[in-house]
């Protein structure tokens, strides 16, 4: 296969690869046969040790818009920073090793990403559960369609008054330009990074879109690290990472007061997080809610009327049994 000229180059695709298994050629063949074929794809093999590897050095044997970076395993955050160094084009995003592209998905992106001259462009998606076969939608349509162009904070405003936005990156594509100029890089260690990256992303974006159609698709399966199951102590330790997410979430805001306009969305995603945490870990994580002061954090944020409600459940219990 012959290299697009890099001067048509418009879209680099970073992917995290790590263990990704049999999963890992299904989703090679749907980005190998995106009917977008000006994009370069960058796989920043993390130090797996289960062949997939191997494979990705012979698809870029095969395949001269395909390259490799070979680096010790440092987690999916260290990978993508380690993409965006060397990434060059307009756009980027960030798929998983370990889901499905659909073929129309980079076109559709990037067509309406130049037609608008956007900092965004996202679409819907999918979860496909592997055990059940069942397939559901990311974002119901009653909850959120198409939009037009829309300001960075009228967008995330819109999103997460839907209750089913997911802070990710695989759903869009991004301006390279923009992250550089924010030298904006995934927090390393720190499990769903994407939510404070996405959201201060979000904050300094000047045009982006959304369309409702479902253009990829997520994998659920036993070996997804953001789905396994957890008890103990490996429960507590995955907590403590959402309450570095609340942490940072409520920083990002308290940085961009007075630039832009600040809903209460963006307010009340800090306390539904921390909320998520008393839910998952109870009893056991009481100690890191108070030394870390989220409880006070979600005082401070908490804004509509059923969540103040949550909360003040919540917080009756942490104090009650802080007291035992």
């Amino acid at each position: 296969m012959t290299q697009p000229e890099s001067a048509t180059i418009k879209l680099s695709v970073i992917v995290s690869l790590y263990n990704a298994g049999a999963m890992f050629h299904t989703f090679m063949s749907s980005l190998l046969a995106q009917t977008l074929t000006d994009l370069e794809i960058i796989l920043v093999n993390d130090g797996s040790t289960d062949g997939s590897e191997v494979l990705a050095h012979e698809y870029a044997e095969r395949y001269a818009h395909v390259r490799v970076i070979d680096q010790p395993n440092g987690g999916v955050s260290r990978a993508r920073n380690a993409g965006l160094v060397t990434a060059r084009n307009v756009y980027v995003t960030f798929p998983d090793a370990d889901d499905m592209l659909y073929l129309t998905l980079y076109q559709r992106l990037l067509t309406m990403a130049e037609q608008d001259d956007l900092d965004v462009a996202q679409c819907n998606g999918e979860r496909f559960f592997a055990g059940s076969q069942r397939i559901k939608t990311l974002i119901p349509l009653d909850r959120l369609s198409s939009t037009g162009v829309l300001s960075c904070s009228q967008w995330l405003r819109r999103a997460l008054a839907t209750r089913r936005y997911l802070h990710v990156v695989w759903l869009g594509i991004y301006r390279l330009s923009l992250i550089k100029q924010l030298d904006l890089r995934f927090e390393p260690g720190l499990h769903h990074q994407n939510i404070p990256w996405t959201t201060e992303l979000m904050f300094n974006a000047r045009r982006v879109r959304y369309t409702q159609d479902v253009l990829y698709r997520y994998y659920i399966h036993e070996r997804s690290i953001s789905n396994r199951k957890r008890t103990g102590v490996k429960n507590v330790e995955y907590q403590r990472h959402y309450l570095r997410i609340t942490e940072l979430l409520e920083g990002i805001n308290q940085r961009y007061r007075g630039k832009i306009h600040l809903y209460p969305e963006f307010a009340r995603q800090v306390t539904h997080e921390a909320l998520s945490v008393c839910h998952a870990a109870r009893r056991m994580i009481i100690s890191d809610i108070f030394s870390s002061g989220t409880h006070k954090r979600m005082i401070r944020n908490a804004r509509c009327i059923r969540q103040w409600y949550q909360l003040l459940l919540w917080l009756c219990r942490l104090y009650a049994w802080r007291r035992r």
